[in-house]
């Protein structure tokens, strides 16, 4: 396995261009201060040793170099051996409601960041655990396999919007199913599936999903976003909410009751979120309860450096941009190196 020890340096790359971009801007303020004095044939004859292919050969090194060496800063290195490791732990699969309902700002900011807010705080939580992502509306999609990676559960976690699915509704029972398959065979290790949504326009049997999932030993833990006398749905970009087609702003509300049919369907339990933290501490509770069974993974335990060769060509590179000189050297007129190019530059 190939990685990059300190993967951060490698934004060091985005300079390249703005370098290119600099030796392109001088480049033609000085051809045209050149050009001033005359033409480029009379310039030639007035400035014999004045080498005009050299500066881009010293820049085109010293660009290359600048590449290494950024290599050599984010260390890359190659794992050479995998070892097989046990932890305990449980597995959970978030299936987290994206539909514009979840834009009401019944609780602050509003109802799909804070459950991003609610998601965010478990995933900090988990040590031992895996977890996996599924985002429904009038569809269901996989965002995350189930994983013990927290760092790409974070970063999905945090590019999720209602315009991910465009079909609109709430689909609760096909992201149930979707959630349920994403575990795979059957083990020891103990399963619950975290469903949030505000409930609203639930179009399919969710009741018969979850009790499917508690058939397969799968807990189904449900929160419910917004409240019950609801709130508007803002329109992005405006300062207006949707409207029906008689004209009338429509309001959502939360569904309780088929939140909570749902959670007694998957013999979990339905929290409430307000704008408390009071749900994450409750939902946290409850999976701590649960069985945790040994988890196992494969993992690099070694690593090779592999930098020496970037930073040896490194060197080579500044090696010889050193002894490249702007001016012909005289001593050095016998090598004809860039006298060819120079001729055609010239022409």
């Amino acid at each position: 396995m190939f990685r990059f020890s300190h993967p951060e340096f490698l934004f060091l790359l985005l300079l390249i261009p703005v370098l290119i971009g600099v030796f392109i801007y001088t480049s033609i303020l000085k051809n045209r201060n050149l050009k001033k004095f005359g033409t480029p044939e009379l310039i030639a004859q007035l400035m014999p040793n004045v080498s005009f292919i050299r500066p881009k050969v010293k820049f085109y090194i010293q660009l290359f170099a600048v590449l290494l060496l950024t290599i050599v800063l984010a260390q890359p290195q190659f794992g050479t051996k995998v070892e097989s490791s046990k932890r305990k732990g449980i597995e959970v699969m978030i299936a987290l409601d994206v539909s514009n309902s979840m834009m009401a700002q019944d609780v602050q900011p509003n109802r799909l960041e804070k459950a991003k807010q609610v998601l965010s705080k478990l995933i900090d939580g988990m040590n031992d655990d895996k977890i996996g992502l599924v985002v429904f509306a009038g569809d269901a999609y996989t965002q995350l396999p189930i994983t013990a990676d927290y760092v790409s559960a974070k970063m999905f976690l945090s590019s999720i919007s209602t315009q991910m699915v465009q079909r609109q509704g709430t689909a609760i029972g096909t992201a149930l199913d979707l959630a349920i398959k994403s575990f795979g065979p059957k083990n020891k290790v103990a399963r619950a599936i975290i469903v949030i949504t505000d409930g609203e326009n639930h179009e399919d049997d969710a009741v018969a999903a979850a009790k499917l999932a508690a058939e397969n030993d799968i807990v189904v833990y449900v929160i419910g976003m917004g409240k019950l006398d609801g709130a508007p749905i803002p329109v992005p970009g405006t300062m207006s909410f949707w409207k029906d087609k008689d004209g009338n702003v429509v309001v959502s509300k939360l569904n309780e009751q088929m939140c909570k049919e749902l959670a007694i369907a998957g013999k979990g339990l339905y929290v409430h979120a307000d704008n408390s933290s009071s749900a994450f501490r409750v939902i946290t509770k409850e999976l701590d309860k649960m069985a945790k069974s040994d988890i196992k993974s494969s993992v690099f335990s070694e690593y090779n450096e592999q930098f020496q060769s970037f930073a040896i060509l490194a060197l080579l590179l500044l090696l010889i941009d050193f002894f490249i000189f702007d001016r012909i050297n005289k001593s050095l007129t016998r090598f004809k190196i860039f006298d060819l190019k120079d001729k055609v530059t010239k022409n």
